[in-house]
């Protein structure tokens, strides 16, 4: 088996707009979704490492520390065959319901030495 980090990715512009919605539509809508992603985690829970939410960020350049926002909501780990078999485990998962969401799947490398 191999490990794969996953990055839900949201634009920053689509969720300050949805915060803009009414709140009781934000409410139903929301438990909807949490109702969808809970099915679809004990369907792949096998495979799940862990999975986080994104919290506020911290950009380090040769210019210094900045806040920031960047499109990443949470992040999980994954087992999986292969790449491909990773990837496919998101197809149709619920969080691509939101607007001009993705997913994004990488390949988790060892370093030797840096453990």
């Amino acid at each position: 088996m191999q490990k794969f980090l996953v990055l839900y990715k949201t634009p920053v512009a689509v969720l300050d707009a949805w915060m803009e919605t009414n709140a009781e539509t934000r409410e139903v809508e929301q438990e909807k979704m949490k109702t969808e992603w809970d099915t679809w985690l004990e369907a792949h829970k096998a495979q799940l490492s862990e999975t986080f939410g994104a919290g506020r960020t911290k950009q380090i350049a040769t210019e210094g520390v900045s806040d920031i926002r960047n499109d990443i909501m949470l992040y999980t780990t994954v087992e999986a065959e292969s790449h491909e078999a990773a990837a496919q485990l998101f197809v149709g998962h619920p969080h691509l319901k939101i607007p001009q969401s993705t997913i994004e799947v990488m390949t988790i490398n060892s370093l030797p030495g840096m453990s």
